[in-house]
């Protein structure tokens, strides 16, 4: 079964369309990235299936079922995002602990605290950050509670917009590391959104070229090894990265 699939997706912002035509099936299980520069609609895509770039037309269906359009509290136990930037996406005045509880409790599910203990363990923070605020957390330890808070429903997709890309260089092979045990522990599929080859041929299966909003080229992350491109635009944009 496909976890995600886009057809004909088109999106705007207003009356500028952005996203041209997306066609995209991404299986349970795998690991599919979507690449390119700046500006192509990589992460516009990703808001269109978590419902924060509600103006699109096509279809989105997340194992077999119909996305609609906005928000959808019952999607949000299938489907989650992390954010490229750790701190901007975590409330200033509320501790981890908080964080972490809010979305048992929207969705009122029980054994909050157990929970929220099993997600910090899962990213591997100790219970002493339970009741820290972001700014007492580095760079590295606040994107772990990040994914933690995108964990803590089970969902079974996780969509990844750059989510090592703020972080110093040192930390990204911890979080990408990271990222990839949960992957083969939690049984979860992921969409990442990431300009950066070398980070696609560690941590996927496939990959789909952006330009200009549209799809120009899928290809297996083992392409990165070769070069073998079909299209110009991915070939420059491989050899601009000075190949994986």
């Amino acid at each position: 079964m496909s976890a995600i699939s886009l057809k004909n997706l088109d999106i705007s912002y207003g009356p500028r369309q952005v996203v041209y035509g997306v066609d995209l099936e991404v299986a349970e299980g795998e690991s599919f990235a979507l690449v390119g520069e700046s500006g192509s609609g990589k992460s516009t895509v990703l808001k269109s299936i978590v419902g924060l770039a509600p103006d699109w037309t096509g279809e989105i269906r997340v194992f077999g079922k119909d996305r609609g359009h906005g928000t959808d509290r019952s999607f949000s136990r299938t489907c989650q995002m992390v954010f490229q930037d750790p701190y901007g996406s975590l409330h200033p005045r509320k501790t981890v602990d908080t964080v972490l509880s809010e979305p048992l409790a929207v969705h009122g599910l029980s054994g909050r605290d157990a929970r929220v203990g099993e997600v910090l363990s899962l990213v591997g923070l100790d219970q002493r950050f339970r009741y820290r605020f972001p700014h007492q957390l580095s760079g590295g330890q606040r994107q772990r509670v990040a994914i933690a808070r995108a964990l803590t429903l089970e969902p079974k997709v996780l969509l990844l917009d750059e989510p090592t890309s703020a972080l110093d260089v040192s930390v990204q092979a911890e979080i990408l590391n990271l990222l990839k045990r949960l992957r083969r522990d939690q049984g979860l599929t992921y969409l990442l959104v990431t300009h950066n080859l070398p980070v696609v041929s560690f941590m996927c299966d496939r990959m789909a070229v952006m330009n200009k909003g549209r799809i120009v080229e899928i290809a297996p992350a083992s392409t990165l090894h070769t070069g073998d491109f079909t299209d110009d635009y991915t070939r420059h944009l491989y050899a601009a990265s000075g190949g994986a």
